[in-house]
């Protein structure tokens, strides 16, 4: 006979037997939810990517061109300005109202960037796009450089192409001619191969805090040094612009310039907005290019009066009174000697070529 704690034991056995089933059958159940709501998930999010990528196809890299001034093609504003990657244009604003929106309905032009925040977004339905195969576009518009690529610049010799397979040299990319700028040109491609002043460009911190001309400058540079450009040359527009506000119309377009001149207000002006003072080493200019030179003076008398304007005149000069000067300079002249009206014979060198300058 079986005691009734046995049967008890028992009873609770074969409750449990059977509840076990069921209990199986709920954990497939709620494994087969889960299933399910992971595959919608990504369903869903298979579907956002493709409706966020929709219109990246219609970019065309080849009608971009980031050289120019950033300012709207219609109002004339330089307020959050969008450019359309698709024909390149630059609008203002990307609301309801705005021109960037009018333009994206009436061009049927969908993909738009942000130039200060560099945000993409599909008007006119105003969502941002994140997609990896716009980071060129993002790093033509706004180029950054590490230490350890500025360091490599004057070691590397390999060339880049750029969309049309064209190979160029970084650093070495024509700029373009605008009008008489031809002697702007000359000092921005002598100072982009100043080690000094270059690196500290290409790595200037917070460049949106400097003054319009460093940024002019430091962006110029950039690009020029820039491995992945979507075209061979660059255009100084932007820079030109800033020296022609920034010198009150001293140096123009119109008219050949004096690229010396140049170079000496660009290099004060640089030293006064990297916040140097009259000390030495004060900024990066002055380290790279101020020099010293010693100024001997010594007085000089006249010791007999002239009483006939043809008289000769003796001067006297005072040993004891010569004062050595140490003077600093940033740019120091030099003359030539003249160029010979008529060639002589006996100026000829060894290979028989006539000499244009005297020896």
């Amino acid at each position: 006979m079986s005691t009734p704690k046995r049967r008890l034991s028992e009873e609770a056995n074969q409750q449990t037997t059977l509840a076990s089933p069921a209990k199986i059958r709920r954990a497939e159940i709620g494994t087969l939810s889960r299933a399910l709501a992971s595959e919608e998930s990504s369903a869903g999010e298979y579907e956002e990517s493709e409706i966020e990528g929709m219109y990246l196809d219609t970019v065309n890299r080849a009608n971009l061109d980031f050289d120019f001034e950033q300012i709207c093609s219609v109002s004339l504003s330089t307020n959050n300005v969008y450019s359309c990657l698709v024909c390149g244009k630059y609008y203002q604003g990307r609301g309801k109202k705005s021109h960037a929106y009018f333009h994206s309905i009436n061009e049927d032009h969908h993909v738009f960037i942000n130039l200060h925040t560099l945000k993409v977004y599909v008007l006119p339905d105003n969502y941002e796009v994140r997609d990896r195969s716009l980071n060129d576009i993002k790093a033509v518009i706004r180029p950054n450089f590490s230490p350890a690529q500025v360091r490599s610049l004057d070691r590397s010799c390999e060339q880049s192409r750029d969309l049309n397979g064209r190979r160029y040299l970084p650093g070495f990319v024509g700029l373009n001619k605008i009008k008489c700028n031809d002697y702007i040109n000359v000092v921005v491609q002598a100072l982009a191969h100043v080690p000094p002043i270059r690196d500290t460009l290409l790595l200037l911190p917070d460049i949106e805090k400097q003054t319009p001309l460093v940024q002019r400058l430091a962006g110029l540079l950039r690009r020029m040094w820039h491995p992945k450009l979507f075209k061979a040359h660059i255009s100084p527009h932007e820079l030109v612009q800033e020296i022609l506000t920034r010198s009150k119309r001293r140096f123009g377009l119109d008219l050949p310039g004096d690229a010396f001149d140049l170079l000496t207000w660009l290099l004060n002006t640089l030293h006064i907005d990297l916040g140097g003072s009259k000390k030495r080493n004060s900024s990066i200019v002055y380290r790279a290019f101020q020099g010293e030179i010693l100024v001997t003076t010594q007085p000089i008398e006249d010791t007999k009066s002239r009483k006939h304007q043809q008289d000769p005149i003796e001067m006297d000069a005072h040993k004891s009174s010569v004062k050595v000067l140490k003077m600093s300079f940033l740019t120091l002249s030099l003359d030539l000697p003249p160029k010979p009206l008529f060639a002589d014979d006996d100026n000829d060198d060894e290979n028989g070529k006539r000499s244009a300058i005297p020896q």
